[in-house]
């Protein structure tokens, strides 16, 4: 057995042994004034959780799965339908409807074709290239709601780009920075569409669930474009700086779209298959878009949940569908992790021990104290720097976004556009390679090394964090 895996075995237990230890101290302790018995329990069971979901040392699945069983039968909640019911929750069906859709899109080459039809038609330089694979991932993140997707789908295409280029890897100062921003614009495109992983649907359910909201679809977006647009500018110039690549070739080298387009030829005229995928997903885009409107237009409302599962209906129904039921890659086990999260977060917060932790922490760090605008900054910058420690989306919005929320109505803040604002933070996974999938495809290509992402990532953190904040203080109080 080699070295990492030795490590790896050993972290793991030692997880498991914190986890265990950390239960039965918090479960068995003398219960401190302010907090009720459920809440006691409920807050065990979340520290377990939590240590497991982070050492690893059995899929988070399955620590989901014991959480769920033992909510009930340790009292920690009145009854099993409050955690076996989460399964049920709406967020977890638009989760379902979105793996379904990618799925639809992953099949048909509908995906391919736009991004090569982009690329194809409007880079002709270098600098072009980098700005268009930049647009690019901004529109697939509309249509394929997975950022592992939409990362090895353009890993390919960037390949033959910076073939034609002569990008040689690992030298190449081109290379370098469209690999780069190629998992920066993933990331920071992600941030803008909700649906474009599955954690930020996570995050809405504990907004809407925990702190009151009533957030959709178009909400997110319309809250989330200028953070992005800003981010992703200052991105874009800081790669430019960084690694400048003038010196590699002549800017009017070649015509990266005529090399292309063999493989886009390769796909030939439009399937019927891909035509009723662009038309259903047309629709799905309407939908969400127009939700605020409906109501008014035809006397009811398709809510985002309601859109994303009919949606998946039309997919899979026999003669209007593009996949069947078998070609739908539905990743159960996070449905599952997702529905233990909801099922011990939501009892946290429900039996009072998560206000009663934050209520302490506020009293030992004095945040009382500080103006809530520093507050909320500090929360911004640590929500986006916390995948330098938890590299989950999904259990960092599980820590993050409940105890945030919390901690806003202690505090007297409005939780929802705050809890909001970190939200947006949640997707910039993108200072070394272990980070998120999508880093380690890019990664793969051998173009950049480590120290490159972890530079450019933290400064690219940087100024997402300031746009964010900016984004809170400025524009969400004028669209929600």
């Amino acid at each position: 057995m080699n070295s990492k895996k030795l490590r790896e075995n050993r972290g793991a237990m030692i997880g498991t042994v914190l986890a265990i230890l950390a239960f039965l101290l918090i479960f068995f302790m003398p219960l401190p004034e302010g907090m009720t018995i459920e809440g006691k329990k409920s807050l065990a069971l979340f520290v377990f959780a939590l240590i497991m979901w982070i050492a690893r040392p059995i899929p988070i699945y399955q620590t989901s799965i014991i959480v769920v069983l033992l909510l009930p039968l340790l009292g920690a909640v009145s009854s099993q339908k409050v955690s076996f019911g989460c399964l049920g929750f709406d967020i977890i069906w638009l989760m379902v409807s979105a793996f379904v859709l990618t799925s639809a899109m992953s099949s048909t080459n509908l995906g391919k074709r736009i991004a090569l039809t982009l690329v194809t038609k409007f880079a002709k330089t270098p600098t072009q290239t980098l700005v268009v694979f930049i647009i690019v991932n901004f529109i697939l993140a509309f249509f394929v709601p997975s950022t592992t997707a939409r990362a090895s789908l353009l890993v390919p295409i960037t390949l033959v780009i910076l073939e034609i280029f002569k990008a040689v890897p690992g030298k190449s100062k081109f290379g370098k920075v469209m690999m780069l921003q190629g998992v920066q614009s993933n990331a920071i495109a992600t941030s803008v569409v909700m649906t474009a992983t599955s954690a930020q649907v996570l995050a809405i359910g504990f907004i809407n669930e925990q702190a009151g909201g009533d957030l959709g679809y178009l909400q997110w977006i319309l809250g989330s474009i200028p953070q992005a647009l800003i981010t992703v500018v200052l991105m874009f110039f800081a790669g430019l700086f960084l690694f400048n690549y003038k010196d590699e070739f002549d800017e009017k080298i070649g015509d990266v779209g005529g090399a292309l387009k063999g493989q886009l030829d390769e796909l030939g005229p439009m399937t019927k298959a891909e035509k009723k995928a662009a038309v259903i997903f047309l629709f799905t885009l309407l939908s969400w878009a127009t939700g605020d409107y409906q109501k008014d237009w035809f006397g009811f409302e398709l809510s985002t949940e309601q859109t994303a599962v009919l949606s998946m209906l039309l997919c899979l129904l026999p003669g209007i569908g593009v996949i069947n039921w078998k070609q739908a890659d539905i990743k159960w086990d996070l449905m599952i992790f997702s529905a233990g999260a909801y099922a011990v977060g939501n009892a946290v917060n429900d039996t009072g021990g998560a206000s009663w932790v934050i209520d302490k922490l506020i009293n030992a760090t004095g945040l009382d104290l500080l103006p809530p605008s520093v507050v909320a900054v500090a929360l911004i910058f640590i929500t986006i720097f916390s995948h330098l420690i938890f590299t989950s989306k999904t259990v960092r919005t599980t820590i993050l976004i409940p105890s945030i929320i919390v901690l806003a109505k202690q505090l007297g803040i409005d939780p929802v556009p705050l809890a909001l604002a970190c939200s947006y933070g949640i997707s910039y996974t993108i200072t070394l390679p272990p980070h998120s999938k999508v880093n380690t495809l890019y990664f793969g290509t051998g173009y950049f090394d480590v120290k490159d992402e972890l530079i450019y990532g933290l400064i690219t953190c940087f100024f997402g964090a300031v746009a964010i904040s900016l984004v809170y203080f400025v524009w969400l109080n004028v669209v929600l």
